[in-house]
């Protein structure tokens, strides 16, 4: 190798954990073509920073293989994601000797012309590219090193069933095996299920990106039923800088901020569950958007769910009058929850501590009452204060929830809390009483226990007054609820 290589080599092995740092080093930005940009964008920046905490964190040797590294981001149009696509390419074949990849897209024409496309033009920029053969004819796209080109490369596949063989596993045991997926809800569940079994060996990782088209298939349930497993994100193009604001603010006049057309291809929501939705994403947004002052006079609720499946969350979420104030998540057993509940009693002083004591929760119910504590036990398949409206206490804290969101202030930067309050639909029964889909149905459709939701919904159980009302004792606190109360 030339001097030069030498030196180039011995930066990219400073760079190996730093994904942001190589994006800075290798393009020669405020200059040429790039004088204009002065490096990725903010969403840009924090996905990469996010990257290198994730290798980090594994802390891969070169012989023991690590967890996946797995990142799914939704978002509406427009903001960089073919660019941030060949970004990671680079990065991981510049920083990884005999790594392997494999990309695919929606459809032939969008893999061709729009993200191999942009790889050739960043590779044209790119420090190392020179180390690179870059090809994009019909039946060849790939990207392979010069002097080992059949063992140090990533090829572009179209994703179509019958070439499913093509994503087996990559066999890059002492390097990183990867895959990018682009418009990846239209990535067929074969494709993601053969890449699963690529995922065994060396420092694997999975990128798949795309606008939320579907609310069905792998790349839903990465938001969904699989988000324990995976670091989503869900990015509104308004929220980037350099996108056509006026444009999509055109788009918002013409179909409304709620419809699906603008939570696609603006804000990067998944559409809606459809007219049997229980609440609204238009009321969450609304709710998201307000930021109200300290609610000093109000009662401060905690509510705890309880996980009761592997891939489910136990949840403390702390809420005075209409703002929510915190929310806690955690994967433990029923001991050290509790422990943890304890810990949030004694930091807020609540006026009020319910909790889902059905099934593993009554655990968590038995323990803090063992250790003192005067907490409400839950049962959402108890019969409702209000009878003739709801089914039973599930469908009637959720229905006091949806009237609290009215006024409500929940935080905008939990996706998770917005998923879960919107993706649960709803229906009646025979006398004509509100009722909740059930959990397990949920599941069928791909969505995730709304532990979150559910957390928040439990602080609406029963009405908690502040301590000093005038009234004697904890007990005798728990009054009808009032909507807006």
């Amino acid at each position: 190798m030339a001097r030069v290589d030498l030196d180039i080599a011995e930066d990219c092995a400073r760079f190996y954990a730093d994904p942001l740092g190589f994006v800075l080093w290798a393009f020669d930005w405020g200059r040429g073509d790039l004088a204009d940009f002065a490096g990725p964008r903010a969403w840009q920046r924090e996905y990469l920073a996010h990257l290198g905490e994730q290798i980090r964190s594994k802390g891969f040797d070169g012989v023991h293989p690590v967890a996946p590294t797995d990142i799914a981001t939704a978002s509406g149009h427009g903001i960089g994601k073919s660019a941030m696509s060949a970004w990671l390419i680079l990065f991981i074949l510049s920083t990884r000797p005999f790594a392997k990849g494999v990309v695919t897209s929606n459809t032939g024409d969008q893999l061709r012309t729009k993200t191999w496309a942009e790889l050739g033009k960043w590779h044209r920029r790119c420090l190392t590219g020179h180390w690179f053969q870059y090809t994009a004819s019909k039946g060849n796209m790939s990207l392979s090193h010069k002097s080992h080109g059949e063992s140090w490369r990533c090829d572009a596949q179209t994703c179509r069933e019958e070439n499913s063989e093509s994503f087996a596993g990559l066999h890059a045991a002492n390097s990183t095996p990867f895959y990018l997926f682009d418009e990846a809800s239209a990535v067929p569940d074969k494709i993601w299920e053969v890449s699963d079994g690529g995922l065994t060996d060396g420092e694997p990782m999975r990128f798949v990106f795309g606008n939320p088209t579907r609310n069905s298939g792998r790349f839903f349930e990465c938001f969904n039923r699989l988000r324990h497993r995976w670091h989503s994100r869900q990015i509104d193009s308004r929220a980037v800088e350099g996108t056509n604001a006026a444009l999509m603010q055109q788009w918002v006049e013409d179909y409304g901020e709620d419809s699906d057309f603008v939570r696609v291809r603006v804000r990067g929501v998944f559409p809606r569950a459809g007219s049997t939705q229980f609440i609204s994403g238009q009321l969450v947004a609304e709710a998201q958007a307000r930021n109200l002052p300290p609610q000093a006079g109000q009662a401060i609720v905690i509510g705890v769910d309880v996980a009761r499946f592997g891939d489910d969350q136990s949840v403390i979420l702390i809420r005075q009058g209409r703002k929510l104030l915190e929310i806690r998540k955690y994967r433990v057993d029923t001991m050290a929850l509790a422990s943890f509940v304890i810990e949030a009693i004694g930091q807020y002083k609540p006026d009020g501590v319910l909790v889902d004591g059905v099934g593993v929760g009554g655990g968590v119910v038995d323990r803090l009452h063992q250790l003192g504590h005067d907490v409400i036990d839950v049962n959402a398949g108890a019969a409702a204060q209000d009878q003739k409206t709801y089914l039973n206490k599930r469908a009637e804290m959720w229905g006091r929830l949806r009237d609290w969101l009215k006024s409500g202030d929940i935080p905008a930067d939990d996706p998770e809390l917005e998923t879960d309050l919107t993706g649960i639909e709803y229906g009646f029964d025979a006398k004509n009483r509100l009722q909740l889909e059930k959990k397990a149905d949920m599941k069928k459709r791909g969505l995730h226990s709304p532990d979150v939701a559910d957390a928040l919904a439990l602080t609406f159980a029963e009405q908690v007054v502040k301590w000093g009302d005038d009234i004697g004792d904890f007990d005798t606190a728990i009054m009808d609820y009032e909507p807006g109360g």
